[in-house]
C-alpha cells in the first residue's frame, strides 16, 4: 500500500512545487513600471468608449439565471441518463417531472419578445423605437451614430457610445 501511494504523492508535491516556484519567478523578476495607460481598462485594443462600470438592463440577469437553473438541472439529469443501461427502459416518474418541469419553464422564457434576451426598446421607451446602430466599413457617419469614430486594426469604422 505504502509504495501505491509514493508515485501520488511525488506527483501532487512537484506540482505545487512548481506552480509555487513560477509564482515567485513571475514576481522577482516582474519589471514594476506603472503608467496611465497600462492602469486604463483594456477594450480589444482600442481606447475605452465608455465607464466600464455601467448598468445592464436586468432581463439579461434574468436569462443568465435561468441558463444557470437549466444547467444545473441538466447536470442532474446526466447521472441518471448513464444508470439507465437499456435505451428502451421508462424514465422514473421524478425523472419526467423534471424534464416536464424544464422543458415548460424554457417555453415560458422562449415566448418572451427576443426569447427573454433582448430588451423591448418599444415598450420600454413609449416610443417609436430606435435601434441600435450597424456600422459598416466606408459607411459610418459618426455624428448620426451618436458616437466617435474609431477605426480598428483592419482600417474598419466603429461608432461608438451608441445606446
Amino acid at each position: 500500500m505504502q509504495s501505491e501511494i509514493v508515485p501520488i504523492v511525488i506527483y501532487i508535491a512537484s506540482a505545487v512545487g512548481l506552480a509555487v516556484f513560477l509564482l515567485v519567478l513571475g514576481n522577482v523578476l516582474n519589471p514594476r513600471r506603472p503608467s496611465v495607460v497600462k492602469r486604463m481598462p483594456y477594450e480589444s485594443g482600442m481606447d475605452p468608449l465608455h465607464d466600464t462600470r455601467r448598468r445592464f438592463d436586468v432581463r439579461f440577469h434574468l436569462m443568465a439565471i435561468a441558463f444557470l437553473v437549466f444547467d444545473v438541472e441538466l447536470l442532474f439529469l446526466y447521472p441518471w441518463a448513464v444508470a439507465i443501461h437499456r435505451p428502451r427502459q421508462a424514465a422514473s416518474p421524478g425523472v419526467e417531472v423534471a424534464a416536464g418541469d424544464a422543458n415548460s419553464r424554457a417555453a415560458e422564457a422562449m415566448s418572451q419578445p427576443g426569447g427573454g434576451t433582448a430588451p423591448n426598446f418599444a415598450a420600454d421607451n413609449g416610443a417609436k423605437a430606435k435601434a441600435p446602430a450597424t456600422v459598416r466599413a466606408g459607411t459610418a457617419t459618426p455624428k448620426a451614430a451618436g458616437g466617435r469614430a474609431v477605426r480598428s486594426a483592419g482600417g474598419a469604422l466603429a461608432a461608438g457610445g451608441v445606446r
